[in-house]
Parts: C-alpha cells; structure tokens; sequence
C-alpha cells in the first residue's frame, strides 16, 4: 500500500533509490509495486553485504508481474555503500524517487545527510523519508507479574538511550526541527507527510511472538540499565523459554505501531 502510492506520481519506468535497504522488505514492495505499472529500475543500498544480499535475493524474486495480457520487468541494482562517507549521486545516479527508511537518525548530521539523498534526487523527483511515528507497543498494561504499565517505562527508556545515542555520535549535529521543517528548508517543495498503520492484534501469529521477544531483547540491550531492577527482572522473566510468563509463547502479545513517512519533491 505504502509503495504503490509512492510510486504513484512517478513516470513511466523511473528509477527507485532504497536507501538503507536492510533485509529488503520495502525493496520487495517497491519492485512490486513497479512491477504493477510497467517496470523500472529499484537500487537497492546498504552497507552491510549480508543484509544487501538478502535484500538483493528477495527483490530480484518479485522483479517480474505477469498477467493475462502484459509482463512487466524491474532491474534490481544492488550498491554496496556507507552513506555516512559516500554521496548517493556518485553511487547511484539521479533517482525519480529516493526512499530513506529510518536511516537518517543515525547519521551524525542529519541535515547533511537529507541534503546528500536530496542530490541524488533527479529535478521533479521526490525525497521520501520514513522517520518518527509512533512508538510500537506490543505488551498488555498488565503481564500478570511485575508491575503494571511495563510497555511505558520501557518506550521511556528508549527515549533515554535516544538522546544518548545521539549525544554519544562522534559529530553529531542536532536538528533545527521537525522532518517537515528539514525537506522545506533544504529546498524541496510540496512538503507533505502521512502515516500508516500497523496491527496484528492478539492473539499473533508465532511470527508476532517472535518478533516481540526479538524487540525486548533490544529494549535490554541498549536500554535496560535505566529499568528499574524490578523491571529488568521481569524483562529476564519475559525472555527465558523455561519461564510459564515467556513473551515466545503468550497468547496476549500484539503489534501496534504507526509508522510515519515525509514527502518532498525537488524542483
């Protein structure tokens, strides 16, 4: 859904730039969502190999829509690149769309960066940035151990680890806004924003469990020593498969989540 009304407004057979493409889930919905209006051409970047690889894998597997009466094919290019020391536009080329998906808040200077995946956007293309939204929530208010309301104090530790991650980057450059603000003042126009929803209610799917026990462990890791100790041993409880209250194997476990993206058209 997110991709075909991204690609919407794009011409015939454009050019899409993934950047940071990770796994290739968005790569996937990109190619496919070119695939449905007559092709293109998807670059998919990361700086990772394994994880471009994969991404390059899964695209290339939905690279080719075919119905009755019309096939359509998508190039998959795969670039492997750190975009914290190369610019798009060499590694690249212009793009009639460049997609950064919660990229940009990891680089030191995140106007810089905006103003590098700007560059490698083609006149009247569009800059479309995935960053912010809403906090995912995937615990019940109680868990039946514990204190109540662990789903908060944990959003609010990583809000802590946030602010320190971002203290804590060599160089780092605090922005002067909102994303809107960014995309106006670095020179896009028709500066708009929507967000989407994502929910998978209880009771999951095995995957849903999986993914929440894998988000947990993630919440630990980078935030758990502001958890209080009576918190960090309930996380632990949550975690251990020998443990009757494992998030793995809960039945009350959800994923709800709104993911927000900002647009802006170069002129």
């Amino acid at each position: 859904m997110v991709a075909r009304r991204l690609v919407r407004a794009l011409p015939d057979k454009p050019t899409v730039l993934d950047v940071g493409c990770g796994a290739g889930g968005m790569s996937v919905a990109l190619v496919e969502a070119l695939s449905a209006r007559g092709g293109g051409t998807v670059v998919l970047v990361d700086a990772v190999p394994e994880l471009l690889d994969a991404a390059t894998t899964a695209a290339r597997s939905a690279a080719t829509y075919e119905t009755d009466t019309t096939t359509a094919s998508v190039r998959v290019r795969p670039v492997l690149a750190d975009l914290a020391t190369e610019r798009p536009v060499e590694i690249a080329g212009p793009a009639q769309m460049v997609w950064a998906s919660n990229v940009v808040h990891h680089l030191p200077d995140q106007r810089a960066a905006v103003l590098g995946l700007i560059e490698a956007v083609a006149p009247g293309g569009w800059l479309a940035l995935a960053e912010g939204g809403l906090s995912g929530k995937f615990l019940p208010f109680d868990l039946g151990i514990g204190e109540p309301g662990l789903q908060e104090r944990l959003s609010a530790a990583r809000a802590q680890w946030f602010v320190r991650m971002r203290e804590n980057t060599a160089g780092s450059v605090r922005l002067p806004g909102g994303w809107n603000l960014v995309l106006s003042d670095s020179g896009l126009v028709d500066v708009t924003a929507f967000s989407y929803l994502i929910d998978h209610p209880a009771p999951p799917k095995q995957a849903v469990r999986d993914w929440a026990v894998d988000q947990l462990k993630w919440y630990d890791e980078v935030a758990g020593d502001v958890l209080h100790p009576a918190d960090r041993r309930t996380v632990k409880q949550l975690l251990d498969p020998e443990d009757p209250a494992f998030l793995g194997l809960r039945d009350d476990v959800f994923l709800l989540t709104a993911n927000t993206v900002y647009l802006g058209r170069k002129p």
